[in-house]
């Protein structure tokens, strides 16, 4: 509140003069940004406003700054908590070389200690895929007390046995016994497969929860490659896991995980919340198996997993980089995706030490606040701007989608998954599905009157 005159007020660039009665109010620009542009379309004789330049053209001047400004400080921030992870892992990594020049924990980690989490691996008639997949599990398996890896075989094919009892007591082999055929509809009898795996799937669950009474069970099928922290991280998030009743499953898998998808240098650490069941190497607790156990499904367990009835609004944990890679092109689903976008998962090769870091920011009452912040913060973009690089580097970004068509578009654009289980999308959590692109984060999110998932999008 200041007096001025009215050649001084004309002249600075950084006031605004609004005459009274006999003196002038003055003040900042930033202060009176929400009320300039009702006072300029409700002008009276009482209300007299001097301006040196188009208003118009001084507010969006100082909308396109505090953009700016916002902008630099979303992506200061984004910088700093890639900054953290990466001072958690290179703070004193639990890792050591092994004589096979993979990593493995050292003989300090915690990962010695701590609840039994069993491996159930699943196989049938693959018997290259089953040594693949054990040589790699063993070589990474820090403690055979405390991951003891079962394997479950269906099918009765000799050499896929012969295989797997090679490996002598560092593992566990169970075999389905009920090898009769399956009753199948006739119109469903090219998918016979996925009625025998959904068999087999509950005979084996039932024999690690109700036979070998363990409280939870990572799971597993013959054709995946692990990452080296594969362990290491199945550890690391299952008191999350059993913390949040918000949460279901672990997936050591990211089906947006291509390496030009994810942030390969510096992402390797960050974990998130997914409404997508992804599969691909999880976890799972035996209260869980107790709820969905009782009402399994003769088929298509997977998608029947992810229908509302059993998701029920639960989240699961999913990696920025994937902690498993399929191998497997021939199997009962024929290869299904796999030249075109399953071949092309990245598999995190840098061992991360999780059990060392504080991994609570994933449970819902302090993931939700923040990850919603940073979408609603986001500039918002159009296609066009990310494929241009004209965006800065290291920002957030948002890119948003009104329709299923809309969204189909977008992501066949980008290169990401663009289908539907149950109406949710591929790694998505409330809709958005956050993924990097060329140097920049982008969350491909609805828009702000979203209601929620609409299974007719499936």
């Amino acid at each position: 509140d200041l007096k001025v005159n009215e050649v001084e007020c004309q002249t600075h660039p950084q006031l605004v003069c609004w005459p009274a009665t006999t003196r002038s109010l003055v003040y900042p620009s930033q202060q009176i940004l929400h009320i300039l542009r009702p006072c300029v379309s409700a002008l009276t004789g009482l209300c007299f406003l001097k301006i040196s330049q188009s208003i118009n053209q001084q507010l969006d001047k100082l909308e396109e700054e505090l953009n700016g400004q916002l902008q630099f400080y979303n992506g200061l921030l984004e910088k700093l908590r890639i900054l953290g992870h990466q001072q958690d892992i290179n703070g004193g990594s639990d890792a050591v070389a092994d004589s096979q020049g993979g990593q493995r924990p050292s003989s300090g980690s915690p990962l010695y200690n701590g609840p039994v989490l069993p491996v159930l691996l699943i196989a049938c008639n693959r018997e290259s895929a089953v040594r693949r997949s054990l040589d790699l599990l063993l070589k990474y398996r820090p403690s055979q007390d405390r991951f003891p890896i079962i394997v479950s075989q269906d099918c009765g094919h000799r050499p896929t046995r012969e295989a797997i009892e090679s490996y002598g007591d560092k593992i566990i082999l169970i075999q389905q016994p009920d090898l009769s055929d399956i009753d199948v509809p006739l119109k469903e009898r090219k998918f016979k497969g996925y009625f025998l795996i959904a068999r087999h799937y509950r005979w084996a669950l039932n024999q690690l929860f109700q036979k070998f009474n363990h409280e939870a069970v990572i799971i597993v099928e013959d054709d995946l490659d692990v990452a080296p922290d594969f362990f290491e991280y199945f550890s690391a998030t299952y008191p999350i896991l059993q913390s949040d009743p918000t949460l279901w499953c672990v997936s050591a898998w990211n089906d947006n995980g291509k390496a030009n998808l994810v942030d390969v240098k510096n992402g390797t650490s960050i974990l998130y919340r997914t409404d997508f069941f992804p599969g691909l190497g999880w976890m799972m607790t035996k209260e869980l198996w107790d709820e969905l156990g009782v009402k399994w499904p003769r088929s298509y367990w997977d998608d029947w997993v992810r229908a509302p009835e059993q998701r029920a609004d639960r989240a699961c944990i999913r990696p920025e980089v994937s902690r498993t890679r399929t191998f497997g092109k021939k199997g009962v689903s024929n290869g299904l995706f796999y030249e075109k976008h399953l071949k092309q998962i990245h598999l995190n090769d840098a061992y991360v030490p999780f059990s060392k870091m504080n991994l609570t920011y994933l449970l819902k009452e302090q993931y939700d606040p923040v990850f919603e912040q940073q979408v609603q913060s986001s500039q918002v973009v159009s296609i066009i701007d990310i494929k241009s690089d004209r965006l800065t580097k290291g920002n957030t970004y948002r890119l948003i989608y009104h329709t299923k068509d809309n969204f189909k578009k977008m992501t066949k654009a980008l290169g990401l998954m663009d289908d539907f289980k149950a109406g949710v999308p591929r790694t998505g959590y409330k809709g958005v599905i956050t993924f990097f692109y060329g140097g920049l984060r982008i969350f491909l999110s609805p828009s702000n009157n979203w209601k929620g998932y609409n299974p007719s999008w499936s």
